[in-house]
């Protein structure tokens, strides 16, 4: 250990530190499922993993806790694997390499994974632990919750016995979580026709960046640009104006990242370059004063490129840039039983060209299911009218707030002991594996709760490192208080 060797829980950080060394894509869980076996291997704890990847280690109580009730930590193992364009590296082999900038842990050019490791480091000190008072602990480890949360949704009944549990994926400390969105995406394809370009025409590259971006749940309220639908836009003005053909248009990543980068190539009619020019200057402008605020580092790029060896068929991209257009995007509705809840929302996340084939990624979310469907079904009947195909994948429930929890109870009274404060009790518009847990173990109580995390799902995600010591205290003071097993 050696950056975070003076920095107090320093077991939590040891574990943070070792984590970020292990790559852990999402559906690419290997090597950190064999950190986590050796781990439980080597502090002689038990473990099993199931068909899905999976992994649970149990902690014997503390002596004098034998008969308090079991309580389930659980985070999920995968990463977001953003960065920047001009940064060099390889999720599937390279380390994530993090820094301290003024109070907060940073990676260079690339997501930090803090989302969530630094919930699965909290485990593992837990886990490591020989002087915390709490009963019987499990420790759930769940795989590719970023891309579908697929390891949560393979989890089987009777693979842990705890009836409580806390989540350790939530991003805001100081704040309780009972409660988050479910969620669907909506993949859309279109196919195209290749036709030559007359020589006659010039050829454009046109990219738009330094977008803030975010985690499509917890900033999707921030108004943050989204970067398929600005340079569509000036695609769908250009087609207007001048009558620009299209090559390809590659933008965003994730379904769960508001896309911060995109590029197209297009060519125009040579007779058109400086009207072309002349439209982008004034486009770039509109755009900068609507962002000044909320993204102050965006930038549109146009440079002379080679002319294309083709285009898309005209119909394809009439069809393509009118339903990208209309396709909402953002928050859609707030929710009026709890205060400042985002409660439907949607993301136009990517769109990649293929061989002879358009993909186009949205993801919708919303605490209400009929509403989840309503928004899902509103995006499809926009592609729908541009004759794509359009299918309909990952569909999770939210989790609703249970005003009784025992669990909210004493995490309340535990944050108020130790922080002299009362902790913020909320939703979160983010989706959480808890509602796919309950489906599995209804009677389960549980919480929330995490240090603060700014910029998740993108490279300017940071972590603050005073609120991971508190978050550490609450989490031990909460496992400290955890009741004793109801007899039956």
């Amino acid at each position: 250990m050696t950056l975070f060797k003076n920095m107090e829980p320093g077991l939590l950080w040891k574990y943070f530190e070792e984590i970020c060394r292990i790559p852990r894509p999402s559906k690419k869980e290997d090597k950190i499922i064999d950190y986590l076996i050796d781990f439980a291997e080597n502090h002689n704890l038990e473990w099993k993993k199931d068909p899905a990847g999976n992994i649970l280690i149990t902690k014997p109580p503390a002596k004098q806790y034998e008969n308090r009730k079991t309580v389930v930590l659980q985070s999920h193992m995968d990463m977001v694997c953003e960065k920047n364009s001009h940064v060099k590296h390889d999720f599937e082999s390279d380390p994530i390499l993090p820094c301290i900038d003024n109070g907060w842990v940073k990676a260079k050019g690339t997501t930090l994974g803090a989302d969530d490791g630094i919930g699965m480091a909290a485990q593992l000190a837990v886990l490591a632990s020989d002087n915390l008072q709490h009963g019987k602990i499990e420790c759930l480890f769940t795989v590719d919750e970023e891309t579908g949360l697929t390891g949560a949704s393979a989890l089987q009944p009777g693979f842990f016995e705890g009836d409580i549990l806390i989540n350790l994926d939530s991003e805001d400390e100081g704040e309780l979580f009972t409660g988050c969105a479910g969620g669907i995406d909506t993949l859309v394809y279109l196919k195209f026709d290749k036709e030559d370009i007359p020589p006659s025409y010039r050829g454009f590259k046109a990219e738009v960046g330094g977008l803030v971006g975010g985690h499509s749940g917890d900033d999707i309220h921030r108004g943050h640009g989204n970067s398929n639908k600005i340079l569509n836009r000036f695609l769908w003005n250009l087609s207007k104006r001048f009558d620009m053909r299209l090559a390809w248009f590659n933008g965003g990543n994730l379904r769960n990242a508001i896309p911060r980068e995109a590029s197209a190539v297009f060519a125009v009619h040579s007779d058109y370059s400086e009207q072309v020019t002349a439209y982008y200057k004034q486009f770039s402008g509109i755009i900068s004063h609507e962002l000044s605020v909320t993204d102050p580092r965006f930038y549109l790029s146009l440079e002379p490129d080679e002319l294309p060896g083709h285009v898309i068929d005209r119909d394809t991209q009439f069809n393509l840039l009118n339903s990208l257009y209309a396709c909402p995007n953002g928050v859609i509705s707030w929710s009026h039983k709890i205060r400042n809840l985002v409660e439907t929302s949607t993301n136009l996340a990517s769109v990649k060209f293929e061989e002879n084939k358009i993909s186009i990624s949205t993801s919708q979310r919303s605490s209400v299911d009929s509403e989840k469907a309503d928004i899902s079904d509103m995006v499809e009947s926009v592609f729908q009218l541009a004759k794509a195909d359009v299918r309909k994948t990952g569909d999770y429930p939210g989790w609703e707030p249970d005003d009784n929890s025992q669990v909210l109870r004493l995490s309340e009274s535990a944050y108020a002991r130790l922080f002299d404060q009362k902790p913020e009790v909320r939703a979160i518009h983010a989706g959480l594996e808890c509602g796919l847990f309950l489906e599995k173990y209804p009677d389960l109580d549980m919480i929330s709760f995490g240090p603060t995390i700014k910029g998740a799902h993108s490279p300017d995600e940071r972590l603050h490192i005073e609120s991971v010591s508190k978050f550490w205290k609450l989490l031990t003071g909460v496992l400290k208080d955890i009741p004793v097993k109801t007899k039956t």
